[in-house]
């Protein structure tokens, strides 16, 4: 596999990942160290998911490597509700299925849900407040865009570094200026 970062040819990588034989374990623990190449990861991460059905990293990690390898959000969301169902608090599964919501409002609710759950997840309020952003340039929403003001003010708050205060003063003055 590690040949595959010199050659890039996608079948003879794919008749390698077809030809090893290990157990599942074993197959998610080499995807690992090619998570960011999602041709290498999902191929073995789909053998662990046939093999443990139910394991919820092993979902995440195939729809992670299938959203970075765009193949859509309807297939993505379906492995993120999967291992959702197999662990209701794996936070990668609630991410990819709030990242996969189509429909910027209810892509905004969804990001709600999830900052709801896990309230120290930044990342998951990060989203939030760029999505309810988007959302309020897009329609004029004022409730969104008061959504999204609070949410980075929420954000500078727990900021531990100087440069995220900046970046986050910054879109606070942005938005604050809107007006429409």
């Amino acid at each position: 596999m590690s040949a595959y970062r010199e050659h890039a040819n996608v079948a003879v990588l794919h008749e390698q990942l077809a030809a090893i034989e290990a157990h599942a374990d074993t197959l998610a623990a080499a995807a690992e160290s090619y998570r960011d190449i999602p041709e290498v990861a999902g191929p073995l991460y789909e053998r662990v998911v046939a093999e443990q059905p139910e394991n919820a990293r092993a979902l995440v990690s195939l729809a992670s490597a299938y959203w970075l390898h765009g193949r859509g959000p309807e297939v993505v969301g379906g492995l993120a509700a999967r291992a959702l169902a197999a662990d209701p608090m794996h936070r990668g599964a609630w991410h990819l299925w709030a990242l996969t919501e189509s429909n910027p409002r209810s892509r905004v609710t969804r990001w709600e849900q999830v900052s709801r759950r896990f309230p120290e997840d930044d990342l998951a309020r990060a989203n939030l407040a760029d999505n309810a952003a988007s959302l309020a340039g897009a329609e004029h929403d004022p409730v969104a865009l008061g959504l999204a003001l609070d949410t980075y003010k929420a954000l500078r708050a727990r900021a531990t570094t100087d440069e995220q205060r900046a970046v986050l003063d910054g879109a606070i003055t942005t938005l604050s200026g809107w007006r429409w």
